[in-house]
């Protein structure tokens, strides 16, 4: 079964250190996944400064600058992984680095139809 693990946090809440570091992490454990045939992806986003939100209302067009909703935490990065239940999906999603100071969401995906 598929799931998406969303990495929330407060992006202000590392050093320069500790992202490097969390970052060497995570590319561990995606290794150490992707070995086990679990990985289907994975990858940090940029900064929440970078987003655009888009709505289509009445047929127009509307684009604005900045995350969906303000929140403190803000959506970082995924992981889609490929696994036998919910609770391995948890225990991975334990063991994703900034789960220490954030949030980890674990979802399983939809099939689609067909």
């Amino acid at each position: 079964m598929r799931y998406m693990l969303l990495v929330y946090g407060t992006e202000s809440c590392w050093t320069p250190e500790e992202r490097e570091q969390c970052m060497r992490d995570s590319m561990k454990l995606c290794e150490e996944l992707e070995a086990q045939g679990k990985l289907i992806a994975s990858s940090p986003l940029e900064s929440v400064t970078t987003a655009k939100s888009v709505r289509v209302r009445d047929g127009q067009q509307l684009v604005t600058t900045g995350p969906f909703a303000e929140t403190a935490e803000q959506l970082g990065g995924y992981y889609i992984v490929d696994v036998e239940n919910e609770q391995e999906a948890i225990e991975i999603a334990s063991r994703i680095p900034p789960a220490k100071l954030g949030t980890i969401e674990v979802r399983p995906l939809a099939p689609l139809p067909g």
